[in-house]
């Protein structure tokens, strides 16, 4: 018994070190197919319908952006600075301006200041903005442009990645689009609830109510928002057209043949 303990000692150690050898060569393999199959799946694809949905995403996502950080969403009513001393020491009266008021921000023009319209924001805190409405409406405004940029982003790589976790990006991508677009019709509806504040009505007058502007006119930052977030919506249904073009016969033939660039007009 003994002779045989001995015998097979050596057998012993030899299989411990060609285990991890065999086990390293498979890793290797294992890693090496991976690899094939990852450069094999990534396929760029581009079709019209593609571009245009990304295109349009990101006009959306950045047109909401613009508008929600302008001071142009209230026009007030014409005024006039107030008197100044002139170069020869007689007063005179500044010109004629109309002052500007956003969600956080305003334009305004000082009599002492040369440089023209001073804007920038009137709210430090975002419990200085002049309504409880307009707290409200910033915060679904800012919820809807935070997943448009988000999806804005992805789009731009989505010639590359067609799938995210088993499920379409570009049917993901149009249910964050369909969703933004609530926060920001939410956000739109809540904003002329605000216009009855202290803070409007020192532009628009004392007529100034919920719902009703005054003497104020709408700015083209309003109007913005409201054709972002229908084109948002716009974005949301083509959305499903883009996942059609770039899962079509056409492309599924192109990827059959090898090529890893794929245009379609």
């Amino acid at each position: 018994m003994t002779f045989h303990r001995s015998w097979y000692q050596p057998h012993r150690t030899q299989l411990n070190i060609i285990v991890p050898s065999e086990r390293n060569r498979q890793h290797q393999e294992h890693f090496r197919t991976t690899a094939n199959v990852i450069i094999t799946m990534c396929h760029v694809i581009v079709t019209c319908r593609s571009m245009l949905w990304t295109l349009l995403s990101i006009v959306a996502a950045f047109g909401e952006l613009i508008a929600f950080m302008s001071t142009d969403w209230l026009v007030g009513f014409p005024r006039t600075p107030d008197a100044v001393f002139g170069p020869h020491g007689a007063t005179a009266a500044g010109e004629a301006y109309r002052p500007t008021l956003g969600i956080y921000g305003r334009c305004i023009k000082l009599p002492h200041l040369q440089r023209g319209v001073l804007c920038g924001p009137y709210a430090v805190h975002f419990g200085e903005i002049a309504s409880g409405f307009w707290q409200a409406a910033s915060i679904f405004l800012a919820a809807g442009i935070l997943l448009l940029c988000a999806v804005a982003f992805i789009s731009v790589f989505t010639m590359c990645f067609q799938s995210i976790m088993k499920k379409s990006i570009f049917n993901v991508c149009g249910l964050l689009q369909a969703i933004a677009g609530l926060f920001l019709i939410l956000g739109l509806m809540l904003y002329p609830a605000g216009w009855g504040s202290d803070k409007v009505q020192l532009y628009c007058g004392q007529d100034a109510a919920p719902y009703r502007s005054g003497l104020c006119t709408m700015g083209w930052a309003f109007y913005t928002a409201m054709g972002g977030t229908v084109l948002t919506f716009v974005c949301a249904v083509f959305s499903a057209q883009a996942e059609i073009a770039t899962s079509s016969d056409k492309v599924q033939e192109e990827i059959e043949e090898g090529k890893s660039l794929i245009c379609l007009l």
